[in-house]
Parts: structure tokens; sequence; C-alpha cells
């Protein structure tokens, strides 16, 4: 059987592409962490070309989809149905004839975290999902409900990997390393507990069936598994392992099943593989760190392909559809160039006893796929991999001494225009696509982590990690006269861990923290675009009194263009461009507003914001707080004080959950900017009163958004700077004391019902953080918190979560208590 070829290169994402789909010859789907959905139609006039349309643009990555094909059931969608999701936990249901302005079909809520596995049953009456969260959810697509809950009980975490292996059954594998087979016909409840479960070597991120009878695999297995052991394992569904397929250097992250019978299998070593037996029959060396997702066309037998750097490649047996030679030249000079990690080859390397090039003409490879590395005659390090189709060694790469480093060949690395010394691939979470930190020798190792971690918008706790990470991977690289020891900790006292020292003690690690949390990471362009949309749609419908003339609009991408730069002022047309925004938060339907609140938490940290008002509405704080909160439309205009319009004219029940968490996102970034700073002082009650109604601490009320993990890291952070405030007030003489005992009482119970509540990690490391800056303050604060007994609920929060984060910090504020 001939090798597969490159078939065509798909290029138009601009993210790592997480999810493919073939399910037809001629159209292929992509979702990729750039938040979009792509269809790409094969041409008629040649084979090779596919031309894309978005059908989705989300405001966060999208990294699962599936296709219900169509059905007799469903007659009016003739072209199938794209499901997706990814870091909003909503499942979208949408034609594939959609563009990004048309609406979905349906938006499915039921996860309350990463969507990241998505499977339909062949005959699509249901489909079946799998989230960070640790559940699965099966649903029903005639009305689109949850039809049944699959029981995962114990340290699940995520559930990597949903296969609907027929009719009737459903496989899913997990972080706890098991796989669990559910029977779904004859249960009478909606939760349905595991018909098998079978335990593996490790973490679970790919499933796949297996063909049976007469055509079936020849181990007899049914069904295959792999994941973070780099092993593919073959099961049949009474759990027995009849065999191993053992070849991948790393994870594993995806599986599929040729007609043939063959498995295809790709992951973190660059490859994507085909298996025939047991034996691997081509290997295919990708110019990519991570091939993340491989799915097969059941009509003709080719394969597609998505990698992190933003490709996607179809490859095909049949030579009518194979690329033209320029083009197979191109890809296979793209992979030869490719820069490798020395780390993701192997242990350090002694140059020196390494074969020459000319040991490759002499001697051949054991399997398909295997690696060697060679002494080049420039003297760099060569990675080789044996082909058996073509019986020969494939130049696959070049080692460097360190991720995107000029460690071993002292060239500068180029990254966003500039260069630099290093490039490192940071991976702050699991099954999450690795971050780029530059770095230069000259740098301060603490200022580089700390423009990380913001331009990232992650935790600045993280700063000591990433810091020591730099240190670690700069070992020994020097720039000029050495710098003799360590550099100070710029962002904290001198008590404070620094690479290089033994750590300190957990009560020392994280708390005082007297920096300010801030939001701002946004697309805004896309925000900007969904403007424009919904604008088109006010004029053609008639309602110009609300909507936005061409020059409102120019004047709008004149303030996004602003605010994607660093130091951005206030200029007469800035002005002017937000009071645009005030009147689409204010006067606007209810369901039209979100992307303007995003536009408006980013604007708030400029210079002189915070003196920026409407005279109908009042302040920033009571235009985002009435926007995100009042769902008539447009929002009254009336008198009543915000305190007062908070008591009573909410509607929990109405509230859109993105809105407030994009109000409260607005809030925690004023504590940027000394203005924003004095407002949010000033109006510590109202906002503290707000958080409290959010989370429901008064008996009668709904929380808002409580599966909404977005919205509760916002509440969070706010709480934490409100916290934060209070600390430096108490600090200050003479005593400022905008926040109150009775606000930080109020705070104290927000914070408490969030660690009830809340299970994420991040979400309960805010909220501990909010707490530990009461108890750091001392005095009457520390004697509030001992009054209100928050001992008891510090140590159920680090019993929640593994999240180690979590348990250093509640520890300290136990020790605060003692």
């Amino acid at each position: 059987m001939p090798d597969f070829k490159l078939s065509a290169q798909l290029k138009g994402h601009d993210g790592d592409v997480r999810a493919v789909s073939f399910p037809t010859a001629n159209v292929v789907l992509s979702a990729s962490r750039d938040h979009t959905v792509r269809i790409w139609r094969r041409t008629g006039d040649k084979p090779t070309k596919f031309d894309a349309t978005i059908t989705t643009q989300g405001h966060g990555y999208i990294n699962s989809l599936t296709f219900l094909r169509p059905s007799p059931a469903r007659p009016e969608y003739p072209d199938g149905l794209i499901l997706s999701s990814g870091a909003e936990p909503l499942i979208e249901v949408k034609n594939p004839t959609s563009t990004p302005t048309d609406n979905a079909v349906r938006l499915l809520v039921g996860h309350s975290n990463n969507v990241c596995a998505l499977d339909a049953s062949l005959k699509g009456n249901w489909f079946v999902s799998g989230s960070w969260d640790g559940k699965a959810i099966v649903w029903r697509t005639d009305t689109w409900e949850i039809s049944q809950f699959l029981v995962h009980e114990g340290d699940v975490k995520s559930v990597w990997a949903v296969l609907a292996y027929d009719e009737n059954t459903v496989i899913t594998g997990s972080a706890d390393g098991q796989i669990r087979i559910f029977r779904l016909q004859g249960s009478k409840d909606i939760e349905v507990a595991p018909w098998r479960t079978i335990s593996t070597a490790g973490v679970v991120r790919a499933l796949c069936k297996l063909p049976t009878g007469l055509k079936g695999h020849p181990s007899g297995a049914e069904f295959a598994s792999a994941g973070n052991d780099s092993v593919i394992r073959l099961w049949k569904m009474t759990g027995q392992e009849v065999g191993t397929l053992a070849g991948h250097e790393s994870f594993i992250y995806s599986l599929a099943c040729l007609p043939t019978g063959e498995i295809v299998s790709a992951g973190e070593d660059r490859t994507l593989r085909v298996w025939r037996g047991s034996q691997c029959v081509q290997t295919i060396t990708h110019p990519a760190i991570s091939v993340w997702s491989v799915a097969v066309c059941s009509e003709n037998g080719d394969i597609v392909s998505g990698t992190s750097d933003n490709m996607i490649r179809v490859f095909t047996r049949n030579a009518e559809r194979t690329a033209d030679p320029e083009t197979l030249s191109q890809f296979d000079q793209s992979v030869a160039s490719s820069a490798i990690p020395q780390e993701q080859v192997g242990p350090a390397v002694n140059k020196e006893k390494l074969d020459p090039k000319s040991w490759l003409a002499t001697n051949q490879g054991t399997k398909d796929g295997q690696n060697k590395l060679i002494r080049e005659d420039d003297g760099s390090i060569g990675v080789y991999a044996w082909s058996s189709g073509q019986h020969e060694w494939i130049h696959v790469g070049t080692m460097v001494g360190s991720a995107g480093s000029a460690g071993s060949t002292g060239r500068k690395v180029s990254y966003n225009g500039k260069e630099y010394d290093f490039v490192f691939d940071v991976a702050i979470e699991d099954g999450v696509p690795a971050l780029k930190l530059p770095y230069n020798l000259s740098d301060n190792p603490y200022e580089a982590a700390t423009k990380f971690l913001g331009d990232n918008e992650l935790p600045i706790t993280y700063l000591d990690s990433v810091a020591n990470f730099i240190t670690q991977n700069t070992a020994g690289a020097t720039i000029g006269e050495a710098s003799g020891g360590a550099p100070a900790d710029p962002y904290g006292n001198e008590s404070r861990y620094r690479p290089g020292e033994e750590s300190q003690p957990a009560k020392h690690k994280y708390l005082p923290h007297m920096q300010y949390l801030a939001l701002t990471q946004a697309k805004l362009e896309a925000a900007l675009k969904k403007l424009k949309e919904l604008n088109a749609k006010h004029i053609e419908a008639g309602n110009k009194h609300i909507a936005m003339n061409p020059n409102n609009i120019s004047q709008l991408e004149t303030l996004v263009g602003s605010l994607s730069g660093v130091g951005a002022e206030l200029t007469a047309s800035s002005l002017e461009a937000a009071q645009i925004i005030f009147t689409v938060v204010a006067q606007w339907p209810y369901g039209d507003r979100l992307p303007a609140l995003d536009i408006l938490r980013c604007l708030v940290t400029m210079p002189e914001a915070a003196t920026l008002s409407d005279n109908r509405f009042g302040n920033l704080i009571s235009i985002a707080l009435r926007g995100a909160l009042d769902t008539r439309d447009p929002i009254q205009n009336d008198t009543a004080r915000l305190l007062d319009f908070l008591d009573t004219r909410v509607d929990n029940q109405k509230v859109n959950a993105n809105c407030v968490m994009m109000a409260l996102r607005m809030i925690t970034n004023l504590f940027s900017t000394p203005g924003g700073g004095k407002l949010v002082a000033a109006e510590a009650d109202i906002i503290i009163s707000m958080l409290a109604r959010i989370v429901r601490t008064d008996d009668g009320l709904q929380p808002i958004g409580a599966q909404n993990i977005n919205l509760q890291i916002a509440l969070t952070s706010a709480a934490f700077n409100f916290a934060c405030l209070a600390y430096r007030e108490r600090r200050k003489s003479p005593r400022d004391e905008s926040v109150d005992l009775g606000a930080v009482a109020q705070l104290i119970n927000v914070v408490e019902f969030v660690v009830r509540k809340q299970t994420d990690g991040e979400v309960l490391f805010r909220a501990l953080m909010a707490l530990g800056m009461i108890l750091a303050a001392g005095g009457e604060l520390k004697e509030l918190a001992q009054s209100l007994e928050v001992s008891e609920w510090v140590k159920v929060a680090a019993k929640k979560t593994n999240d180690a984060r979590v348990k250093d910090v509640a520890e300290e504020c136990l020790a605060y208590l003692k």
C-alpha cells in the first residue's frame, strides 16, 4: 500500500489548530485558538485547493468540534450542523452555511469549564461532551436538552476524550487515568454510572473506535486509547488489553481509524503516524511542536491534521490528489529546517560522541519513525527519522540547546519583530498550548517574568516560578561581565523567594501582596467588529435613534487602535468615542451591550479615564453596573441611587453573566490608575454590596453566573483588590478607611460564599488571597475575621483541590489566625 503524501496545506488560522474534522471528501472543519471555527471546501477546479469560510467568531479559544450529519429527522438542516466549544463553556450549534454574524441554532449550557471534547453518535440522535470540569454530558439533538450526566467519581479533574461508540455506548477518557464505558439505554435516572471502568498507566487524552468482524483489527481490539504515556493501547469492551503500539516519543493527543482499519495517531513529538496491525508503517513529521488533532475521511481515506503552527494539512494515498512537486519539496524543506528543542529529543547530548553524517549511508533503522541524532559537517546536531516506506533516513530538523534559544547556536531568535537571546515555550496549564516568553541576558528575570504574566493575563502569583524558570534555563549563559549574583526582587520585600536561593516557608510566599490585579487582555478588534455588525442590524431595522453613524464608527476605530498601544492617553477624539460607548451600554438592547462593555473595561486603564461620566447615568461605575444589570431596553433614565437600583431593580434570573463579568473586570481594572483607585474607593460600599448580590449572601436571592468561571475569576479579582485597598489604608497615617469594618465584613462573607460553592483552583486561590490580605492587615480586621470563624472554611478550601497554590495560601491564612 502506498505511503501518504501531502495533498493540501490550508492556511488562514492565526492560532494553534486544536481540532479538525473531515466529514466529507470535499469538506474539512477546523477549530482554533484564534477563537474561530472554519469550514474549508474543496474547489472544483483543483483537488488540492480548499477555500475557507469562518462560521464562528468566539470570545475565547475553541478546541473541540464535531459534525452532525444531515438526517431525515432534521430536514431543516440539509447541510448538517457544526458543534463547537472551548474556553467559553457554551456548546455552539451552527449551520455550516452560517457566518459569524448569524445566530447559532442553539447555545447549550451545562458545563462550567473548558469543553475539550465532543463526539456525535452515528445517527446523530445525540452527542456527548467532555470538560475540564470533570463532567461528561449526553445531549439530545431533537430538543437540545441534556439527556444524561455520565457519572465520573473520584479525582477526575478533566474528561479529555469522549467517544460515541455506538447508539447505546459512550466511552470516556480522563486525567485520572481511567477509561469509563457507559450504557445509555435502560437507565431510568438522568445520572448514569459506568458499566465498566478500566485503569490505565496515565492520563487518557484520545480514543477511537476500531472495526470488528472480518475487517476487524488483527488484535481483536474494539477500541484504542492513548495519552501521556506515549503508548497506544488496544482494548476489548470487556476491559481486556490485547495489545500496545509504541513509537511516539511524547504525549499522544489524537487518534482516528482509517477505512482500511489502520490507526492514525498524532502528538507532541511533531508526528502523525499510521499503524497497520502492530507496526508503524509511516511517520509524517510536521514543522510544528504539536500535532494537536487528526481526523480521517471515511469516503476517500484521506487524513487531515491540525497543528501548533496554525496550519491544517491534508494527506492522501491517491496520486491524483497529491500536491505538486514544488509544494511537496517546500513541505520537506520546512520539516528539515525545523529547530527542535533539546529537551524534546531527550537528555543533554555530548556532540563529540555522535555519529557523523556518513553513518546514515551504511545503516538502516529498525522501525518507522525511529530518530537518530547526527553530528553534521558544520558542527550542528541534525535529527533524522527512518522512513520504512522510502527506505532511507529523512532529515526532520536541527536540535537547539533550549526551546527557542540561541543557547547552542549563538544566534539571536526573532519574536514579534524583535531579536532575543531566548524565546522560551512556557507551559502554564496542562493541555493548553505553550506561551512564548522572550528574554535577553541583559534583562532582569523578575521584570521579564512580570511583563510575561501581564501580557498573558496570568496571576502575579506565578512570578517566582516564571523567574526561576528563566534563571534555570539561562544558567551558564552570560552577556558581558558576570553580574555577581541573582538580582534582588524589585516587586516585594527581601523575604520573598528569589531564584538560586532555598525556598522560604509558605507563610512568606504569597502574603501580603501589595500590587492590584488587572484583567486587561482582550480581542478588541473582535469586539469592535461585533459592534459594527450589531449596528448594521439596527440601521436595517430602522433603529436610527440608537445607531452609530460613520463618524462614530471612525472614532471607535481610533479608540480601539489607541487601546492596543502602551501608555495610551485620552484625546479629544477618544473622549467623544467614550461617550459613544456610554450610549451603547445605556440605550442599546440588553443582549447587544456585551462588546461595548468589553471595550469599556479596557478604556478605564487609560490615564484620566476615571474622570469620564454621563450626565444621565453618572460615573463609569454607575454606567457599567447599570448596563450590565439593568435588563430593560433601554436603561430607564431615572434618578434612583445606584444602591437603590441594585436593591430593587435587578432581576438575577434575566441578567447575562458575561455582561456582569465585564463590569467586574472594569472595576478590577480601575485600580490600575490613581484616578480609578479614588473612584472605586469612593464607591466601595456600593460595589461590595453588588459582589454580595452576585454570590447571593442574602436569603431569597439567586446567584449570578455561579457556573461561569470567568465571572468568578473577575469577582474574586475585584474582591482581592478591595482587600488590598483595605490593607493599604490600614498602613497609612493618618488612617483613611473607605473600606470600613462593615464593608470588610461583607467582603469576607462574599469570599466565604465563593469558597464554599466553587471548586476551580484559580477562583479559590484569588478568594483566599483576598481573605489573606484582610488577615495580613492585622488589628481590627484580623479580629473581625476571627470573630467570623473563617478558619473552618479556609480548611475546606485547602481540601477542594490539588492546586499547591491554594494549599499554600490557605496555610498562610491559618498562620495569621494563630
